[in-house]
């Protein structure tokens, strides 16, 4: 199986009845009334989005029947497969990530991954530069100064979330949570600027002062305000006391380009696992669309 690399735009998509009660009768249970607690619609199609991505990778990559497909998470949250693939793709995993218009998901055979989509945007309240104080902590000071000489205020703004993305992808490939320092890790952008569609992989990252030469990190703009990250790593089994060096030749990767997909995409394999339950599009349709921003971005 191929690496895999899926986007969904869940901000163009505005689900009817029809189709937000297919969507809902296509995830597990415990899924639904999670995505249902969700107080706005925006956020509510990012997380059905997800949930989408990942049935439909398992049941056209793995060819398990969408109907059959278990996944609960880690204490981490962060979803899994439950069914035994060990014999065929012992090292397979995937991550997903939303934020903004899309969701994104990014999917391995060998490699440990983690993927994050960040968009730039203005704070909710606040200047930037206020902004900036605020998340210092987040970030070295080589960071910060990569950040505060990128041009303008939206320009750095812009790098501001490139870095986040980059940290976020690397934190979910490795599976960790809530407190572990984004100090330990820091990242040398490469080029500075970033074409929209063009994939790079030429950033570097040092955890806790040293290179990592065994993690890759690809970088991607989907559009001019969509930073997606995807951190590529080191086989699981591979253990750090090791003395044998992995050739070059099987720590080689290619890009995999994004495929954007539709909705009609996304179910094309669907198997409904519940009858219809209408309360879901009544729930679903008296959400407000999304928080009622005190800034509108720059022109």
């Amino acid at each position: 199986m191929e690496s895999v690399r899926w986007a969904f735009r869940h901000g163009s998509w505005f689900p009817g009845r029809a189709e937000w009660l297919l969507a809902a009768r296509c995830v597990q249970p415990e899924e639904k009334t999670r995505i249902g607690q969700f107080v706005f619609a925006r956020d509510a199609k990012a997380a059905m989005a997800g949930r989408l991505l990942i049935r439909k990778l398992i049941a056209d990559k793995l060819q398990i029947p969408w109907n059959e497909i278990l996944l609960q998470r880690t204490s981490k949250g962060k979803p899994f497969l439950v069914h035994d693939i060990s014999k065929t793709y012992p090292n397979f995993n995937f991550n997903v990530s939303h934020q903004g218009e899309y969701a994104v998901l990014a999917a391995e055979v060998e490699f440990q991954v983690g993927i994050d989509i960040m968009k730039t945007e203005l704070p909710g309240s606040g200047s930037i530069q206020e902004f900036f104080r605020i998340m210092t902590r987040q970030f070295t000071e080589k960071e910060w100064k990569s950040i505060r000489c990128a041009g303008s205020e939206w320009s750095q703004l812009d790098m501001f979330y490139r870095y986040w993305a980059l940290k976020e992808s690397f934190i979910k490939a490795i599976g960790v949570g809530l407190g572990f320092s984004l100090q330990r890790i820091e990242f040398n952008v490469s080029p500075l600027q970033l074409e929209i569609g063009k994939i790079y992989k030429e950033t570097s990252m040092l955890l806790d002062g040293d290179e990592e030469e065994g993690w890759t990190f690809e970088e991607i703009m989907l559009d001019d305000c969509h930073h997606v990250a995807v951190a590529l790593g080191k086989p699981y089994g591979f253990e750090q006391q090791h003395s044998e060096v992995l050739s070059a030749e099987s720590t080689k990767w290619i890009p995999t380009e994004f495929t954007v997909l539709n909705f009609d995409d996304l179910v094309v394999s669907a198997a409904p696992l519940k009858p219809e339950d209408p309360t879901d599009w009544d729930n679903f349709n008296s959400k407000q669309a999304f928080p009622v921003r005190q800034r509108t971005n720059l022109a």
